[in-house]
């Protein structure tokens, strides 16, 4: 969907266009790139079956029953059957101790045709989420949140990266986003977003290079740093936070935040709101990621690309 959808929008709504650079705006539609890289996965997936070779085999680790939680890994299960990927899911109950779940994970370890494992976080309280990260094999680790991925991706080596910070950079590198020299303001400092995407805009790589500014909940003066922002990269994981006032005319936005907020008129009873103010920030945009159908998908499409990598090194 692009400019002329959005213009469309505001049309049908009775909402005014807040500037003239509102005609250049154009959505990032993660849901768009998403498919394309699961098409290209799945072309080579099918050229590996023919050729006598077993497909990519991603095993995934559920512990209780989140209702999100439950979301997130049924979407991964089914993009590895659309794409042709072999997937295992392992569900154990929310009072599953620690010692079992590092059971469970070492013997994903040793399993010769498991190529990718992913533990589906948050995890209950009694288990230790560093632990639990560090158990997983880095060659095995496609969720890139080992200490051994993350320390090469810092110095700029071969590694798989956390998978949503991932998904960014292919959404960036799809619709050609200069970056280079670019000031980017990201907000948030998690170790699974924030961080890692304030490092990998700064590599001498494209998409990269850029300037960064790393904010978070002790910075000051946000609303100005973001003023300065070609690029803004929300993580913060509040509703709505970013408003039309904090972001210059012709910045690209993308918008990490997902968030359930109850509305009894859907049939879902929730709609998913961004960490973004959409409907005045977009207007002043010449990108911006929508929610839902931005990062969203983009992060499984990554998490696949890292499993089929994984394939590749294993079966050298």
């Amino acid at each position: 969907m692009f400019s002329s959808d959005i213009l469309f929008f505001f049309l049908f709504t009775g909402k005014q266009a807040a500037s003239s650079n509102f005609a250049a705006m154009h959505l990032l539609d993660g849901k768009k790139t998403a498919k394309a890289i699961q098409e290209e996965l799945r072309e080579r997936t099918q050229e590996l079956i023919r050729n006598g070779k077993r497909a990519p085999h991603l095993a995934a680790i559920l512990v209780g029953s989140d209702g999100a939680s439950e979301t997130y890994v049924g979407a991964k299960v089914k993009t590895c059957s659309d794409i042709g990927f072999e997937s295992t899911l392992i569900r154990l109950p929310a009072n599953t101790t620690q010692e079992e779940l590092l059971t469970e994970i070492e013997q994903l370890n040793l399993h010769p045709s498991v190529d990718g494992i992913l533990v589906q976080l948050p995890l209950p309280k009694q288990i230790h989420e560093e632990k639990v990260i560090e158990h997983i094999h880095p060659s095995k680790d496609v969720d890139g949140f080992h200490p051994v991925s993350i320390g090469n991706m810092v110095a700029g080596k071969p590694t798989f990266i956390p998978a949503t910070p991932y998904g960014i950079l292919l959404l960036l590198e799809h619709y050609k986003i200069e970056t280079k020299g670019k000031h980017a303001v990201v907000i948030g400092r998690s170790h699974i977003v924030g961080t890692p995407m304030s490092i990998l805009l700064s590599r001498k790589v494209y998409p990269g290079d850029c300037t960064v500014t790393l904010c978070h909940s002790a910075t000051r003066n946000l609303k100005e740093i973001c003023l300065q922002a070609d690029i803004v990269i929300a993580a913060l994981g509040r509703t709505e936070f970013v408003e039309a006032d904090m972001i210059r005319e012709g910045a690209v936005v993308i918008d990490v935040g997902i968030t359930r907020i109850a509305d009894p008129t859907k049939k879902t009873g929730f709609i998913l709101k961004g960490d973004v103010h959409f409907d005045s920030v977009a207007p002043k945009c010449s990108y911006i990621t929508p929610v839902p159908g931005g990062v969203g998908p983009m992060t499984i499409a990554a998490l696949m690309k890292n499993t089929f990598n994984a394939y590749t090194e294993r079966t050298k």
